[in-house]
């Protein structure tokens, strides 16, 4: 039983501000039950880093033939991605909610962006080398939260691998590092 009062809501790892709530919850995506829905709903696209952009745009001409007819008018609009109301880089919606990329069996780019493959957590930079993460709740995840219950698999646990591509091997055995040194002062 994890002891939320008696934890700090973030933990310091390395250069990245960790919040409690990655070491924590549980989480597992089933896809069987939400059919990528995080790639369909929403406001935005998924925040892309100008090298991400640059390697959607060498793939473009690949994967034209297997986008719809509204992804490819809004790719024609304004490019493979735009500022979103907070000025971050973001993937072409469609429809104000769809990613243009978002194929009949899951994301098209063979170079998805790291965020995609790190949902729900969510990166935030701070300038200096800082950054940021957090989870980011999401109804339609619910599925995802009773599966990595019933699995007792922990958020980073789940994103292990894209945590290591984000931020490298080094970083995530020192968050390890950190939850059993937790563990051991009974906090987790």
């Amino acid at each position: 039983m994890v002891d939320k009062d008696a934890l700090p809501p973030m933990l310091m790892v390395g250069d990245v501000i960790v919040h409690t709530d990655i070491v924590t919850e549980r989480f597992c995506c089933d896809i069987s039950k939400c059919h990528g829905l995080c790639c369909e709903e929403g406001d935005a696209g998924a925040p892309v880093t100008m090298e991400e952009i640059a390697g959607i745009e060498n793939e473009l001409d690949t994967l034209w033939p297997y986008l719809g007819a509204g992804a490819q008018a809004m790719i024609d609009k304004q490019g493979v991605a735009y500022a979103d109301p907070d000025g971050d880089m973001v993937t072409t919606i469609v429809g104000g909610r769809d990613c243009a990329f978002r194929g009949c069996r899951g994301c098209l780019l063979s170079c998805k962006p790291i965020s995609c493959d790190l949902y729900p957590i969510r990166v935030k930079e701070f300038g200096g080398g800082l950054v940021g993460i957090n989870y980011h709740r999401w109804d339609i995840c619910r599925d995802a939260v009773l599966k990595g219950k019933e699995m007792d698999m922990p958020l980073y646990v789940f994103l292990r691998s894209p945590l290591i591509r984000r931020f490298g091997q080094e970083w995530y055995d020192e968050l390890c590092q950190m939850v059993e040194e937790l563990k051991g002062q009974g906090l987790l």
